[in-house]
């Protein structure tokens, strides 16, 4: 009896410590920005026929406006143009601010599109805004993320893991799916 209620103690004591060990996103900042020095504002990746870019304007940018961001994507085979088939764009810009680790999500309509892409001209796509939020976040990480959503970067140090995701369909090699990432960064700080 007495080994009984000492497992049933332990089961116990192991259950409430797991209840304290949920972890809601940061509400303030968990690292100071000089912590962290900016290594690329442009990275590409190359995948069969196809160039991917990912470039950031500049290293740093004022804090409360815009970022400059885009992405092209190049095709360099031996046809004059290939089509490729994606979502509403072919380009994906999730974030993720190092200072409070909080992530930017970005959501993307995924109707099938077509885009014809000629040899030697990028398609190129500007970063245009992204986040999301549920009512269950805590306030700060809302406040943050509303400031993304309109475009007014807080201070921080971002880091962009950008992708291009599509496929192409030849009647010789079927469909060929491609997944091309590279990762930028840069800085917003106070003015």
């Amino acid at each position: 009896m007495k080994l009984h209620s000492c497992l049933l103690l332990s089961l116990i004591i192991l259950m409430l410590a797991a209840c304290g060990t949920d972890e809601e996103p940061s509400s303030g900042t968990t690292a100071s920005i000089d912590d962290f020095s900016v290594e690329n504002t442009e990275a590409s990746a190359t995948e069969g026929d196809f160039f991917y870019r990912l470039v950031s304007e500049k290293e740093e940018y004022a804090s409360g406006g815009p970022v400059e961001i885009y992405a092209e994507l190049e095709y360099v085979g031996d046809q004059e143009t290939i089509n490729i088939f994606h979502a509403a764009s072919p380009f994906y810009f999730p974030m993720e601010e190092k200072t409070r680790d909080y992530e930017i999500h970005y959501g993307m309509e995924e109707p099938l599109i077509t885009t014809t892409l000629t040899k030697g001209e990028p398609l190129r796509e500007q970063y245009t805004g992204s986040g999301g939020y549920s009512d269950q976040e805590d306030d700060a990480y809302i406040e943050f993320t509303q400031n993304i959503m309109n475009k007014q970067f807080p201070e921080g140090y971002y880091v962009v893991e950008g992708y291009a995701d599509f496929y192409t369909e030849t009647p010789e090699d079927g469909q060929t799916n491609y997944e091309m990432h590279a990762e930028i960064d840069f800085k917003v700080v106070g003015e």
